[in-house]
């Protein structure tokens, strides 16, 4: 019996699944079900035992807040699997959350980040095929995020997709069907959050947890001038006394604050439209720039890249789960894949 037919068989009884593996947030698309999981890529555990407490929103309620036997982390930094062996429990856990006991493995389609290197790569197939899938292909974020927000990307027509994550930004202009210049800089949400930290104390000398700064951000935070001000109380421990101190903090400060950070996505953008084929960038002045991912809802980011590109900007529709989207409607093109080929967009060959 040949692999395809096996293939065709196991394809009866098994669902194909469809992940999203962030540096924030985990998403699980299933075949005909749609996204089915969204959680915090958050893992805790017990340092004494190695035993898995806790995965997803209930471990990301006690990042920061552990004793000392356990710890609470994120197993992926910048957009790459930093711990190996807890994403490949994380990504078990997950699977076996979202499927009901079945004799066959699933396939499993993974987004990684434009700018992934070989190694990187390989991680993320070995984590997936351990977790239990029976094969593990690779989709890269830009393409499945282009895919999700609707962009029919086989045309001969240039599409440039802004994808803002967790852990990287990844810009790539596409047509037919493939990347034609990208970029991916480990510059995103995080760095936004750490970059409200650091104002915060500098300016306040005020110290705030990480995840204070990601409230402040999402509530208030903005990279361009609201119309109205506003501002959000916030809590935190003054390094002058060492007490807790309440202050409130304003949007036109956090403009400050994602100055720098907003600035490098800016030019990060800017150096991918200068090494694009001039038929490219006149189809994107006119199909103008998508932006995806939870990133890119800071508030006036669109706004932003408009003025400093001349090109209309617009966030796709549920930003966040465009990936997951696009990842779950390349998995109808699972079948017309050779073996062994890992990388949709990229047909490479890594044979098993």
């Amino acid at each position: 019996m040949n692999q395809d037919k096996v293939d065709e068989t196991m394809g009866l009884f098994s669902k194909d699944i469809g992940i999203d593996l962030g540096t924030a947030s985990v998403l699980v698309y299933i075949k005909g079900k749609g996204v089915v999981l969204r959680e915090p890529s958050v893992v805790a555990m017990d340092k004494n035992t190695g035993k898995l407490l806790k995965v997803g929103t209930e471990a990301q309620a006690m990042l920061g807040r552990t004793p000392g036997n356990i710890v609470a982390m994120r197993p992926l930094r910048e957009g790459v699997i930093s711990d190996y062996d807890m994403t490949e429990r994380m990504l078990k856990e997950f699977i076996k959350k979202v499927t009901t006991f079945s004799l066959f493995k699933p396939r499993l389609l993974i987004c990684v980040p434009s700018g992934i290197t070989e190694v990187e790569e390989r991680a993320v197939v070995d984590a997936g095929i351990q977790a239990g899938a029976r094969r593990a292909y690779l989709i890269e974020e830009p393409v499945a995020a282009a895919i999700g927000a609707g962009i029919d990307i086989t045309k001969p027509d240039g599409h440039m997709v802004v994808d803002i994550g967790g852990g990287t930004a990844d810009i790539a202009v596409i047509s037919l069907g493939g990347v034609v210049e990208s970029a991916s800089i480990k510059i995103a949400g995080d760095k936004f959050d750490e970059a409200v930290v650091k104002y915060i104390r500098k300016k306040h000398n005020v110290l705030i947890g990480d995840r204070t700064a990601e409230e402040l951000k999402m509530t208030i935070g903005c990279v361009f001038p609201r119309p109205e001000e506003v501002t959000m109380e916030i809590k935190g421990r003054c390094l002058m006394t060492g007490l807790p101190r309440v202050f409130s903090v304003s949007s036109s400060e956090m403009i400050d604050a994602f100055e720098e950070v907003s600035s490098r996505i800016l030019e990060a953008i800017h150096g991918v439209l200068e090494r694009t084929p001039p038929e490219l960038v006149a189809d994107i002045s006119t199909n103008g720039i998508v932006m995806t991912g939870g990133g890119s809802l800071l508030w006036g980011f669109d706004k932003l890249v408009e003025s400093h590109t001349g090109i209309e900007t617009h966030v796709a529709d549920d930003a966040i789960s465009c990936v997951a989207h696009g990842t779950g409607k390349s998995l109808d093109s699972l079948d017309q894949m050779q073996d062994g080929t890992m990388n949709l967009s990229r047909r490479k060959q890594m044979n098993y």
